[in-house]
């Protein structure tokens, strides 16, 4: 008789019976039940565990690694630059956001520098091909073949030798060496170690396509994340035009970068000029509306914050989306406190535009100067933008890389800022009038005064 066993999916930790709690990561209702596999004799990661020389530091040659863009600049800004050469890459996003859509294009443009490899486990090759018809790709030198078992994946691996493979999905995919089904922890562990193993020791560069639960978080076990190199996240609005593949993690690159697609007949185009999407075209300045200059990544982007302040009764309302709703209860109570605007009996809602989500403090000014905007029922000036943070004290704080958000400001025609005193640049900036506040009410008693 099989016998049973519980795997976390989060840290992939078992258990002879099931358990609300891991006793491993102590993540709540993460146990699957699962047949419990047998010991082998043969180690299937001799290869990974191969001994190696013990070094100084100091003495390993560490050179740049050489990267090969993907023809899509958008992408090749969140790798880092392009793909390496035995680097493995892990993206998710929710069904139908474009993953597919994006590789593909990305695997006709490769296939002209060097051999390619698409593995789809969800389609068959002729849906494939219907999809790059539909594209306008010419799929000349891109090789497909429409797989699910690891053992003759990596046959074909073998074989073909690509430099580039695309793995479409690695939850679809099984090992013999395993009894339980496609897509449980183990399944998916065992296939991304094996294909981490011959990325890495064949200089093949390899997309994993990830699937996602309902919390929008990646499927599987939390190792698949430490296994690869790169980890993106494909965001977006199926009812929108735009997507977002943001980087969580990159060996080979800087973090938090972002890169923005517009979805059109013939796929995905790179955004050369995102700050457009998130900027409303307003024919009139309009009271509670006011841009923030943001940055994702190494990329300045203005994004237009949006205020409603409305009557509320008793018990008014705190409403904010694409913003952290805690900390706009904290910036009214500064906006109460130190500048003596009081909320207390009013709605208050805060958008960003365009389906941005803003993590970053710096968007604290903002937020405030559109608020008491709405409050007044009187627009900020046309051409005005802010930035920076707000302490509890009411005091502003500057913001990080300050000169290069007020220069992508300037670029796209702005003429009147208010910044952080520690933000004010040094030398004018042309057809830019910087005004330096220390505290919230400067920057209110200004904005009045324009």
């Amino acid at each position: 008789m099989a016998k049973t066993i519980y795997t976390c999916r989060e840290c992939g930790g078992t258990s002879p019976k099931w358990l609300g709690k891991c006793p491993a990561c102590g993540a709540w209702n993460s146990l699957d039940e699962g047949l419990a596999e047998p010991a082998t004799k043969n180690n299937r990661f001799q290869a990974l565990a191969r001994s190696q020389p013990v070094a100084t530091l100091a003495d390993i040659d560490a050179a740049e690694v050489a990267r090969t863009p993907t023809g899509q600049e958008e992408l090749d800004r969140v790798l880092g630059g392009g793909i390496v050469a035995g680097g493995v890459t892990l993206i998710g996003g929710d069904p139908g956001i474009g993953k597919s859509t994006l590789l593909l294009q990305a695997l006709d443009a490769l296939s002209a520098v060097m051999p390619v490899l698409y593995v789809t486990g969800e389609e068959s090759g002729a849906q494939v091909a219907l999809r790059a018809r539909r594209l306008g790709l010419a799929g000349a030198k891109v090789r497909v073949v429409a797989e699910i078992s690891l053992e003759k994946i990596l046959a074909t691996l073998d074989a073909e030798k690509p430099a580039f493979c695309v793995i479409d999905s690695i939850q679809t995919l099984y090992s013999d060496q395993l009894t339980s089904a496609p897509g449980s922890v183990a399944q998916v562990r065992e296939c991304a170690a094996q294909l981490t193993r011959v990325a890495k020791t064949g200089g093949c560069a390899m997309v994993l396509v990830g699937h996602v639960t309902k919390e929008g978080a990646l499927a599987g076990p939390r190792v698949l994340e430490h296994i690869v190199d790169t980890v993106l996240y494909f965001e977006g609005d199926t009812h929108s035009s735009f997507r977002l593949v943001r980087a969580i993690k990159n060996r080979f690159g800087a973090v938090n970068e972002i890169g923005v697609f517009a979805m059109t007949e013939k796929g995905l185009r790179g955004v050369s000029n995102p700050s457009a999407i998130f900027l409303s075209a307003h024919g009139e300045p309009v009271s509670g509306s006011c841009v923030l200059v943001t940055l994702e990544g190494t990329r300045p982007l203005l994004v237009e914050v949006q205020a409603l302040v409305d009557s509320g009764g008793p018990s008014p309302r705190r409403l904010s989306v694409g913003l952290d709703r805690d900390r706009l209860a904290m910036l009214l109570a500064v906006l109460h406190r130190h500048a003596g605007v009081s909320c207390m009996d009013q709605d208050v809602f805060v958008n960003a535009v365009g389906g941005v989500r803003i993590g970053e403090p710096a968007a604290d000014l903002a937020v405030l100067l559109a608020i008491t905007s709405s409050l007044r029922g009187k627009p900020l000036p046309r051409g005005f933008v802010a930035f920076g943070e707000v302490g509890l004290a009411g005091e502003v704080r500057p913001a990080p890389r300050g000169q290069e958000r007020l220069k992508e400001a300037a670029k796209l025609g702005f003429s009147v800022a208010v910044v952080p005193k520690a933000n004010a640049p040094k030398k004018p900036i042309e057809g830019l009038t910087v005004h330096a506040v220390e505290r919230i009410e400067q920057a209110i008693d200004i904005v009045r005064g324009l």
